[in-house]
């Protein structure tokens, strides 16, 4: 016998709860990444270095138990840098595609403004939903 599904409140709790223990003083931050969360969406994040914006996207992977990648960008990043790339295999004489960081539950794309537009196009798209 399975237990029955939780309440949507009682997860939005739990995962704030969960979060919260690792960042503190931002319930306004926490409560809008959650909100993005349960509607799909995507999160800009955009603060002062060291407020915890990595520590925050990771504990929220954490609290999924999702896996999460971080892309530092640069001006030399090319776009399969993120997206992976197609690698010959010589003894089978077929082509192995090797996924770049973007296949991953939760991404952060950290400066993204200080990337030439090609690479950073695919962060920006929004993605096809899951079916």
């Amino acid at each position: 016998m399975t237990a029955p599904p939780a309440a949507p409140r009682e997860v939005y709790e739990r995962l704030h709860r969960t979060i919260g223990e690792v960042i503190q003083g931002q319930d306004h931050t926490v409560r809008r990444l959650l909100a993005a969360f349960a509607s799909g969406g995507h999160v800009l994040l955009d603060d002062f270095p060291g407020t915890g914006k990595t520590t925050l996207a990771k504990a929220l992977a954490r609290a999924l138990a999702a896996r999460f990648t971080r892309v530092q960008f640069t001006p030399d990043l090319l776009p399969s840098d993120i997206l992976g790339v197609a690698i010959l295999n010589q003894k089978t004489s077929d082509f192995e595609f090797h996924e770049g960081p973007v296949f991953t539950n939760i991404l952060l794309a950290d400066e993204i403004n200080r990337a030439s537009p090609a690479p950073s196009r695919p962060c920006s798209k929004p993605w096809p939903k899951a079916r």
